[in-house]
């Protein structure tokens, strides 16, 4: 199985590209992915990892991703070569990206709604309160 997920923040704003036989949308972007533990002494460590998403994917990743925006992907590692026109060989692994989300919470101080860590809007209502423990269905 290959599949990863990564939460971090984009390093510069995605470049986009159309390919050169179908004319289909290519997005590429860096993100910054904080490592897990910090020794201690030091500063926190992070991973510098090349994102590429396609078409709606890459749509979306283009439209409304940003430099310095927190994010989450989910894709596969996929790696390639090819060799330049000098002979020169290059070798690079990136993530392939098939779910992108907003990861940063709402901006605008509003805290009935808040982001949950893949994007999606949940109300801070009280949906699961219950009053007493009679309510409760077992």
């Amino acid at each position: 199985m290959n599949k990863v997920i990564l939460m971090g923040r984009l390093t510069r704003d995605p470049e986009v590209r159309y390919t050169q036989t179908n004319n289909t949308l290519v997005a590429s972007f860096s993100l910054a992915v904080n490592r897990r533990f910090v020794r201690q002494g030091e500063e926190r460590q992070a991973d510098f990892i090349n994102i590429v998403a396609w078409s709606k994917t890459g749509e979306f990743c283009s439209k409304y991703f940003k430099k310095g925006q927190q994010v989450a992907i989910v894709g596969r590692i996929q790696t390639r070569n090819w060799e330049d026109d000098q002979g020169q060989k290059h070798y690079i692994t990136e993530v392939v990206a098939e779910e992108a989300y907003f990861a940063d919470s709402k901006k605008d101080g509003d805290t009935s709604n808040f982001e949950n860590t893949f994007g999606n809007t949940v109300s801070a209502s009280s949906e699961f309160a219950t009053s007493s423990d009679d309510d409760l269905p077992f």
